[in-house]
């Protein structure tokens, strides 16, 4: 059994993977006491990957997704001009 804090941890996380992965236990600790164990998972992955398109007939995208942006929104978009109201213009104020 290993045990690291949580600073340790975060800078080690690969390497505990591959020793949890050998079959050890690795304590995670906060300022040396004990907070959590990371342990080799008994779940087995799914026998088969999740089927393309098994939401198809769920989603409905409007027609009106499809239709050319007005000029005014298109430039939101590219950051041509920004309105006045905007808090990313450079000229905008609070309002009082």
């Amino acid at each position: 059994m290993l045990m690291v804090n949580v600073h340790e941890a975060k800078a080690r996380l690969s390497d505990m993977l591959a020793r949890v992965e050998a079959g050890e236990t690795v304590v995670i600790a906060r300022r040396n006491k004990p907070v959590a164990q990371l342990v080799r998972t008994t779940q087995a992955p799914p026998k088969e990957p999740r089927r393309l398109g098994a939401a198809k007939g769920r989603i409905v995208i409007h027609p009106a997704f499809f239709e050319p942006l007005d000029d005014e929104s298109a430039s939101l978009f590219s950051g041509e001009t920004l309105s006045p109201e905007d808090p990313l213009n450079p000229d905008w104020k609070p309002r009082p």
